[in-house]
């Protein structure tokens, strides 16, 4: 069944515009279907938050019929904020005391900005890891992104991530290194994933460790590892949840801090995403901006729509496939209550007990 509309939140209005499935409450009471409860840590900063939200909802509400989805997105005190973002997070988001009280069948975690190098000295560490001790013993699955991954790995097992020479930003091919694991099953070997990180977890740091590495890419890095048990904790380094256009929008953010003196040269073009007539109509853009600055008009806009329109997604059915199988093991996990049982009885050839 569909995403269940059963909070305020605006997220679940422009999903139905956008022609997705969502239930309202009234109806979705109505069945006797099972439910799954998804928390939705949101870390994102103001100016992503909503899109991040969206984006994550949008995978979970694109899943197969196997449940009614009911997501409940919440943040975290010691987060920089506008006082309207606070406004919003207020009123649309629910409390993490209320979630503990409540239960979840599973949980995802976003990325975040930071000011400093060393996680453990920002001032939402304590917090996520209040959300984390509690997820381990009461969420039958987690599932990280991007900076949550590298916070938690820290975390659990001490891991360092290590600071690469310039940003990862772009778009990477990637190959399946676990083909038999359930929760790749049915997708593709080969795949796209977006990157946008300064910092790095490897392949031999996360073996080291006892994960298991399950997606990767000889240019952007692991995508993809799991917990020594195959399940409960789920870790993402790249974004499979970006809109077609999400890099596009991070690049005009440099671009615009480039022509305000914030940065001294233009931010490179995301790799494997921009073709070479967008970045023709970037660099004309450009020699239009900085004439306008020497004459002192006002400066041209950058035409974001032309850009868009040529752009290319090649990640999404891929992203969607991962969380359904993602959801659906946690479902039937859930809808068997043999957790304890499931996580006991592992084989080597059958990673999650499952047969398929």
């Amino acid at each position: 069944m569909p995403l269940v509309e059963h909070l305020e939140l605006p997220t679940f209005s422009r999903l139905r515009e956008q022609g997705h499935e969502v239930l309202p409450l009234d109806r979705a009471v109505h069945q006797d279907i099972r439910e799954l409860h998804i928390g939705f840590l949101n870390m994102m900063p103001d100016t992503a938050l909503e899109a991040t939200e969206r984006q994550f909802i949008r995978l979970v509400g694109n899943c197969n019929r196997i449940a009614q989805f009911y997501v409940y997105p919440f943040s975290l005190p010691g987060l920089p904020r506008s006082a309207r973002t606070l406004e919003y997070i207020e009123h649309y988001y629910c409390r993490f005391e209320d979630l503990q009280q409540q239960g979840l069948d599973a949980l995802i975690i976003t990325g975040a900005n930071i000011s400093n190098p060393n996680l453990e000295t920002e001032p939402f560490w304590e917090p996520l890891m209040q959300v984390v001790r509690w997820a381990e013993h009461n969420v039958t699955s987690t599932l990280c992104s991007c900076l949550a991954t590298h916070a938690l790995l820290r975390y659990f097992y001490g891991i360092e991530r290590q600071a690469l020479p310039g940003k990862r930003w772009g778009v990477y091919s990637h190959r399946i290194s676990s083909p038999r694991h359930p929760l790749l099953r049915d997708i593709n070997t080969r795949f796209d994933v977006p990157h946008s990180r300064y910092n790095d977890i490897t392949r031999q740091q996360l073996e080291d460790a006892g994960l298991t590495v399950l997606v990767e890419s000889e240019a952007g890095g692991v995508h993809m590892a799991v917990s020594p048990d195959q399940f409960r904790m789920i870790y993402f380094q790249g974004h499979p949840e970006y809109d077609r256009n999400s890099l596009l929008k991070e690049y005009k953010r440099e671009l615009l801090r480039y022509l305000a003196g914030e940065l001294e040269s233009p931010p490179p073009f995301p790799q494997n995403y921009v073709p070479a007539e967008a970045e023709h109509i970037v660099e004309h853009f450009l020699q239009q901006a900085k004439k306008a600055q020497v004459t002192g008009g006002p400066l041209p806009a950058l035409p974001e729509e032309k850009i868009e329109a040529m752009l290319d997604n090649t990640w999404g059915d891929t992203a969607k496939a991962m969380i359904n199988n993602w959801l659906g093991l946690v479902y039937q996990v859930t809808n068997l209550d043999r957790r304890k049982q499931f996580m006991d009885e592992i084989e080597p050839d059958d990673p999650l007990g499952i047969r398929q």
